[in-house]
């Protein structure tokens, strides 16, 4: 089957129309039309049209340009597929699931699996029956997954064979029996009985009529928040918030992969999880734009290392730890990266000096280094570098700026009606975009106290200059408070992990008789460099106001216990060290 132009309806006229008259607050893709305030900032690159279509159809009609290029293949076995391949194979699918198993446009789907080739088809198969996918961390225990479970209600879950057992726990804790597609690893691979072959749904055709047209507004995928701060919550985004926070990122002023051309392709190696919603929109990024994806089922150093060898990646994309890692690691040779145009990092600020231990080990300046932020509830971006953006200590730990259609106000944390702040002040991050979610799934409470008049609030604190370059603090509720003076965590953990004998730093408020709070420090020292903790204070006390010393005390870990995307996790530093 060819990937034929034109099998969709053109997305001039009707979609412009609709975008302009679509976006409306009461189901949050909404539109950015800036206040006259003068405070409130506006991106400064010019607005996109977000079409009114469904994820699937955007994706099916760009890879049309790119039908016979290698679209995914997985790094522990070779298995790969095009991307004509991912359309037809996705198509089979979403026609078994409707006819097959009677799903009906609105059910719930999830995905218990690790990184893998299918996980593409997976979604576009999902989505093309108007489906709504969550997703699951292979990772979690039978409590944790019975907990989403018994909140999403999912009609059917898609996993492999080594996580029978724990999904089968999970279901017997939330008294569901489910319908469970396994992706096998191997085609020779025996499945239990009660249980379905995902390539039996994907390599047969039926003749069954394609999903009629979906609805932008409609919700595609609930992927759960990491429940660091309480239990996770669903967060709804639809159709219209992943497609405009897609085309956000390849508009004019943002677009750094180059499509397929000749013996050209961009190629990665993909380790953020696909389960998070980091991963997940790379993946999107990665299908709109023809990169061929090498699926790692997880981090590993030898197995990453050995991907670096055999593919030479012209775009490595990650948070900090992968940049750490890169750069500190006897295994990896410049040579793996020889190829390497771009990297981008999140979750984390990646700080100047950084940057520049890493350029070294490339061995390389032309090395493009890209950082941004964004969150669940925002399809995930928010800033990102353009293409304009130079370099330099000045901007070190910036964000980059807002993406089109995208508006911020920083707001004062004291002021209860959140005046928004100007040029350097510190704030809480409200943001309004067509990428902001719809809401939290079945948590209306949580929803209203999310938005306040129509803004996110984002509960991070963050400030711009005067270039509109934003800076992010820290968390609201991560602030320490000293004397009544707020400190923020991430702040001091850029001054610590400057210095020469420490690799990797966090940074927690502890009770203090005088102060109220103190900071204390939870430091990793780099291996085989001695480390005098009173050292470190002292370099510390020269960089920062009194109140920000290290009051709080110094203690020495073996690592920082962080998420898959490379967030610190407080509360468990709090839980396990204190």
């Amino acid at each position: 089957m060819s990937l034929m132009r034109g099998n969709l309806p053109s997305f001039r006229g009707k979609f412009f129309r609709k975008f302009l008259g679509n976006f409306k607050n009461q189901n949050r893709c909404i539109s950015t039309n800036p206040d006259d305030h003068p405070n409130i900032l506006k991106s400064d690159s010019k607005d996109i049209v977000v079409p009114d279509a469904t994820l699937p159809e955007i994706i099916y009609n760009k890879m049309q340009q790119f039908p016979n290029y290698i679209a995914t293949e997985s790094a522990a076995t070779g298995k790969k597929y095009t991307f004509e391949q991912i359309h037809v194979k996705s198509k089979n699918l979403s026609k078994h699931l409707r006819h097959k198993f009677g799903l009906k446009e609105g059910d719930i789907v999830a995905f218990y699996m690790p990184n893998l080739p299918e996980y593409t088809i997976c979604f576009l198969g999902a989505l093309d029956a108007r489906l709504i996918v969550t997703t699951m961390n292979h990772l979690y225990t039978p409590d944790e997954i019975a907990i989403q479970i018994i909140d999403a209600s999912p009609k059917l879950i898609f996993t492999q064979s080594h996580l029978l057992n724990t999904l089968k726990s999970a279901l017997k804790i939330s008294n569901r029996d489910l319908p469970t597609i396994i992706v096998k690893d191997r085609q020779d691979e025996s499945i239990p009985r009660d249980t379905v072959d995902f390539f039996e749904l994907t390599d047969t055709a039926i003749d069954v009529p394609d999903s009629p047209p979906g609805n932008s507004a409609d919700v595609a995928i609930i992927p759960y928040s990491s429940g660091t701060t309480g239990l996770p919550k669903g967060v709804q985004l639809c159709h219209k918030n992943l497609i405009a926070n897609l085309l956000q990122i390849v508009s004019p002023d943002f677009k750094y992969l180059k499509e397929p051309s000749g013996d050209f392709q961009e190629i990665t190696p993909a380790v953020l999880p696909f389960y998070h919603i980091f991963g997940m929109a790379m993946n999107f990024l990665y299908l709109y734009c023809g990169v061929r994806t090498v699926a790692l089922a997880k981090f590993a150093p030898d197995t990453y290392i050995e991907a670096l060898k055999k593919y030479r990646p012209t775009f490595i994309s990650g948070a900090p730890p992968l940049v750490f890692f890169l750069t500190s690691h006897q295994d990896v040779k410049p040579e793996y990266l020889k190829n390497l145009r771009n990297l981008t990092s999140g979750a984390a600020p990646l700080g100047y000096s950084d940057e520049e231990k890493f350029l070294k080990k490339v061995g390389r300046s032309d090395v493009t280094i890209f950082q941004g932020y964004g969150l669940t509830e925002t399809s995930p971006g928010i800033t990102y570098f353009n293409k304009y953006h130079v370099r330099s200590e000045e901007n070190s730990g910036s964000v980059g700026k807002l993406l089109p259609n995208t508006i911020m106000k920083i707001a004062n944390v004291d002021d209860p009606r959140g005046e928004p702040l100007g040029v350097n002040q510190r704030g809480e991050i409200l943001i309004k975009g067509p990428q902001v979610m719809k809401g939290y799934y079945k948590k209306p409470q949580e929803t209203q106290n999310t938005f306040a008049d129509g803004w996110l609030r984002t509960g991070d604190i963050g400030y711009y200059k005067e270039d509109k370059y934003i800076w992010i603090s820290d968390r609201l509720k991560e602030l320490i408070k000293v004397k009544g003076y707020q400190v923020a965590p991430a702040e001091l953990e850029a001054v610590i992990r400057a210095f020469p004998s420490v690799e990797d730093a966090a940074v927690v408020g502890v009770p203090h008789a005088k102060f109220g709070e103190a900071p204390r420090a939870f430091v990793v020292p780099k291996k085989g460099v001695q480390f005098k903790p009173e050292e470190l204070e002292a370099y510390v006390a020269e960089k920062v106001a009194p109140y920000k010393k290290l009051t709080g005390g110094i203690a020495i870990i073996d690592s920082i216990p962080k998420n898959p995307a490379g967030k610190i996790l407080r509360k468990k530093i709090k839980e396990e060290f204190l």
